[in-house]
């Protein structure tokens, strides 16, 4: 009888286990939808009622505003930073969020905004961005969430050209914010001649746009003596094409009444920033300028740059490359965070460099 006892207590003692080993293995499968789903605000945005509007005529609504470093060139540039608010109870983040300003002055400034400086003046408004959730869905919800920010934008852009009523412009932005830059350029700088001719170039990187946008824009860069054109692209490694193939069937890009739709199968633009041309040939890695991980860097300070380490092509509108073997360019930070854009830059130089020769061509002109 106890020897009876005993084999039950050991077969419900290896049930348990069991149980505890399914829950594990379970969690760990699942755990990206778990998390998903928290940052889900569970309110149809048509009844959302968003945080208060940004007044940019306070400095409070500018992460910077006309921020250079020593040296720094003739123009004004207007950069639009990427997702840095993960969501929850908000579809848009509220303006001054204390975890969205620390990503974006420890990892987003130092490694983005960085390759700009050299050449002017950096304006960067905070604005009521979509949550991240809303980059992880194609919910309807969350794409009204990602239009809802760019009236912040647009209002942001008005202090900025009033701030600046003459001289180059550059205009930049990452993931989300580049997504923004190029419908900023289709409804309020393709229209205005004056405007258009201030233009050095608009830079939207880790982003698609569609080749064929809805409404006019501005074309693709194709050689850096252009200027009032766009270098866009959207980096993949090259040994990744199930990435690569979610990027462009989860794209969504603008139409011409201002909403997000599907890229479907339309080309999307890549300009290789080594290059600043969308040429889809291979380019060595000893042509590459520079990367670097500027994580937690002071503004101002010069980041350490490894050059001729990444190969780059253009290729069914992605920009495919390879990835450096060092420690520094490596996956880290929590699950949000790797869902984020790179805590690194693979081209912090060539956009630098980019900028700098188009700026050039512009005051020559």
């Amino acid at each position: 009888m106890k020897s009876r006892a005993v084999s039950l207590r050991t077969l419900i003692g290896y049930a348990g286990f069991a149980l505890v080993f399914l829950i594990v293995a379970a969690a760990a499968v699942w755990r990206g939808d778990i998390l998903q789903a928290g940052m889900d605000p569970e309110v149809p945005f048509q009844t959302y009622d968003p945080p208060p509007a940004p007044d940019y005529q306070q400095a409070p609504a500018w992460a910077m505003q006309d921020r250079g470093i020593a040296g720094s060139g003739p123009a004004a540039v207007f950069f639009i930073h990427s997702t840095t608010y993960d969501g929850g109870e908000e579809w848009n983040g509220p303006i001054g969020d204390a975890d969205a300003d620390a990503y974006l002055f420890r990892v987003v400034i130092p490694n983005y905004a960085g390759p700009f400086a050299r050449s002017g003046r950096l304006s960067i408004p905070r604005y009521r961005q979509g949550s991240l959730y809303t980059r992880l869905t194609l919910r309807d919800d969350a794409r009204e969430a990602r239009a809802f920010a760019y009236r912040d934008i647009e209002a942001a852009f008005e202090v900025f050209l009033a701030r600046h009523p003459s001289g180059p412009i550059v205009i930049a932005g990452v993931e989300q914010g580049g997504e923004l830059a190029e419908r900023l350029v289709r409804e309020r700088i393709v229209g205005d001649p004056a405007l258009r001719r201030r233009i050095v170039a608009v830079y939207a990187m880790d982003t698609i746009l569609a080749a064929d946008p809805a409404t006019p824009s501005l074309p693709p860069c194709s050689a850096r003596d252009q200027t009032a054109c766009l270098v866009a692209f959207s980096p993949v490694t090259e040994d990744n094409d199930g990435a690569a193939r979610r990027r462009l069937r989860r794209a969504l890009v603008w139409d011409d009444r201002g909403r997000l739709v599907e890229l479907d199968d339309r080309a999307a633009v890549c300009v290789n920033p080594v290059t600043g041309s969308p040429d889809e040939v291979q380019v060595p890695a000893r042509v590459h300028l520079g990367a670097t991980n500027a994580t937690g860097l002071e503004w101002g300070a010069r980041p350490a740059l490894i050059a001729r380490s990444v190969a780059t092509v253009c290729q069914d509108g992605l920009l495919r490359h390879t990835q450096p073997d060092m420690e520094s360019f490596r996956e880290t930070g929590n699950w949000s965070d790797r869902r984020k854009s790179r805590p690194y830059n693979l081209f912090y130089s060539d956009i630098e460099h980019d900028v700098q020769e188009r700026l050039a061509v512009w005051i020559a002109r």
